[in-house]
């Protein structure tokens, strides 16, 4: 698991995703990085951004409900925490790839492990 809170600056490489104007407060956006499928949001004017899989099944969790800072998994109702990818609630129990956000010249940036 990749967590931004753990950043190790020289271990990642910031790629281009958006005009940060095409991530308006309560939205998200989902991209694909390789084969890293990322959903990203912007809850409360703060931008956040983890792994569109989650643990439990390998399910898409970017469509689930946001509470608070967390997502529910639409599929059986996992929780994590958007800020860290921690799984904070069952069936799941194991962490998700969280991934640092910058805003650059009014564009967003998502920071993955260098290959």
């Amino acid at each position: 698991m990749f967590n931004y809170a753990t950043l190790v600056e020289e271990k990642i490489e910031f790629v281009e995703i958006a005009p940060a104007s095409e991530l308006p407060n309560g939205e998200r956006l989902f991209v694909d990085l390789g084969d890293r499928p990322i959903v990203i949001f912007n809850i409360a004017g703060q931008l956040f951004a983890i792994g569109d899989v989650c643990s439990h099944d390998d399910g898409p969790l970017g469509d689930g409900t946001i509470e608070d800072h967390n997502i529910v998994c639409p599929r059986h109702g996992a929780e994590f925490d958007v800020r860290t990818g921690k799984a904070v609630a069952m069936p799941a129990v194991i962490d998700i790839p969280a991934y640092p956000v910058q805003i650059r010249d009014g564009t967003i940036f998502v920071g993955i492990p260098k290959e």
